[in-house]
C-alpha cells in the first residue's frame, strides 16, 4: 500500500482530513519552521526555551509536509506520527519527534519536562533534516 493510500486511510477513520494545499500557508508554516529553528540554536537560551523553540519548528514543519499532501490532522501528535509517509526523515528522527511530543505534553499538563540536551539536540537535527527537504 502506498504511502498516499496509508494517509487516506487516517481520513476514513477521522484521524486526517481532506484539503488542498495551500501555497500560501505552506510557505508561511516553513518559514514559521525556519525562524523557530535558528532561534532554537541560540545556546544563551534556557534548554526549555530551545526544546519550546526546536519542538514548535518541528511541528510547523512536519504540518507543512502534511498539508503539501494534501492533508490536515485532527490532532498534533498525527502530524508527527504521519511523517513516515510525508518525509524521508528515518524511524529514528520521527521517534525523536514523538518523544519531543510527549515531553511538550508532560510540561504543559503537568509542569515538568524532564529535558535533556540530547532530546533538544535530536530535535533540532530532525527538524533541520525536514526543513533541508521541504
Amino acid at each position: 500500500m502506498s504511502s498516499r493510500e496509508k494517509l487516506r486511510n487516517l481520513v476514513k477513520i477521522g484521524s486526517l482530513k481532506d484539503e488542498a494545499p495551500v501555497d500560501a500557508e505552506v510557505h508561511a508554516l516553513i518559514e514559521s519552521g525556519r525562524t523557530r529553528l535558528k532561534d532554537s540554536r541560540n545556546t544563551t537560551l534556557s534548554l526549555e526555551s530551545q526544546f519550546d523553540l526546536s519542538y514548535n519548528a518541528a511541528h510547523s514543519l512536519a504540518l507543512a509536509a502534511l498539508r503539501k499532501c494534501g492533508f490536515r490532522a485532527s490532532n498534533r501528535i498525527t502530524v508527527f506520527q504521519c511523517l513516515e509517509h510525508t518525509s524521508a526523515l528515518t524511524k529514528t528522527q520521527i521517534r525523536i519527534l514523538i518523544d519531543a511530543h510527549g515531553k511538550r505534553n508532560q510540561a504543559e499538563y503537568d509542569g515538568d519536562a524532564n529535558l535533556n540536551e540530547k532530546l533538544v539536540e535530536g530535535t533540532i537535527e530532525a527538524a533541520q533534516h525536514l526543513l533541508d527537504e521541504l
